[in-house]
């Protein structure tokens, strides 16, 4: 198996060095620990210091101020290379788990169309239900569990719970997980705060289920005809700042204790280096 190579980089020039790399070594340990043995891929994590910089055969996550409305995470080169921006809102480290979850994607789906089909479901009342059928479903591998309050912690980094390969399983299988946190307890089932895209192989609408608010689950057509541009470009274009604004952000006292959490590391990584200088 290649291992894919991502680079980490603020170009925001406002966050800690030592968070970046921080950051950089939780997403190693997320990918080799528990992403890894549900979508058998690989990748190694760094951080990449000068923006002006990215070495070749690294694909970019790169930490951003701003995010045209028109933009979504994920985009591609001219030469249909994959690349994420994530946005940093000053005063919140939220950004770590964008940053996990546009890595999570990228992995599993490089490329930005990957279709998965499966059993069809459909708005009823309010409720998702099973359809009729099949549909295909962009291969999103975060959008479904991606609520902040659904992240969990790596050496008091936080970052994205995602879905495994069981999440497009036909039926409810025993013992089957479908998110790493347990958080999805069935196949295509969609949290408050996710969403999920599929095609409608019969009619090619691209169309979407999104749970933004206490509203309750929503039907998305997003456009008549595929776009030229991958799927998962085009979805993030219409459908990732709306998501990203509808989220809660972590309280102060939440943010404190990962703060207070990382700086416990940080002072036993110093009384430790004192061990191998003499």
């Amino acid at each position: 198996m290649l291992q894919s190579k991502i680079v980490l980089v603020d170009t925001t020039a406002t966050i800690d060095a030592t968070v970046m790399a921080a950051a950089a070594e939780a997403l190693n340990v997320q990918i080799a620990r528990d992403v890894a043995p549900f979508w058998n891929v690989g990748a190694t994590v760094s951080y990449g210091p000068d923006p002006n910089s990215i070495p070749q055969g690294m694909w970019p996550v790169l930490i951003v101020d701003t995010l045209p409305d028109n933009e979504g995470g994920y985009h591609q080169t001219r030469q249909n290379q994959p690349y994420a921006l994530v946005l940093n809102t000053p005063g919140s480290d939220e950004w770590t788990i964008d940053a996990s979850h546009e890595t999570i994607e990228m992995l599993v789906d490089p490329y930005g169309s990957r279709l998965q089909a499966s059993a069809a479901i459909a708005l009823v009342g309010g409720q998702i239900v099973d359809g009729a059928g099949k549909l295909e479903y962009l291969v999103e591998a975060c959008d479904p569990c991606e609520a902040n309050e659904l992240a969990y912690a790596i050496d008091g980094i936080m970052v994205s719970d995602f879905i495994t390969p069981s999440f497009y399983d036909l039926g409810v299988t025993p013992n089957a997980r479908y998110s790493f946190t347990g958080a999805v307890t069935a196949p295509r089932q969609i949290l408050p705060g996710g969403y999920i895209t599929w095609v409608d192989p019969q009619s090619d609408l691209l169309t979407q289920i999104v749970w933004l608010d206490a509203t309750g689950p929503q039907l998305r057509t997003l456009d008549a005809t595929l776009p030229t541009m991958s799927l998962r470009e085009f979805v993030e274009s219409r459908t990732h700042l709306m998501v990203r604004r509808s989220r809660a952000g972590a309280t102060d006292e939440a943010l404190q204790a990962r703060r207070d959490n990382r700086a416990s590391l940080e002072a036993a990584a110093r009384i430790r280096a004192r061990r191998y200088y003499r």
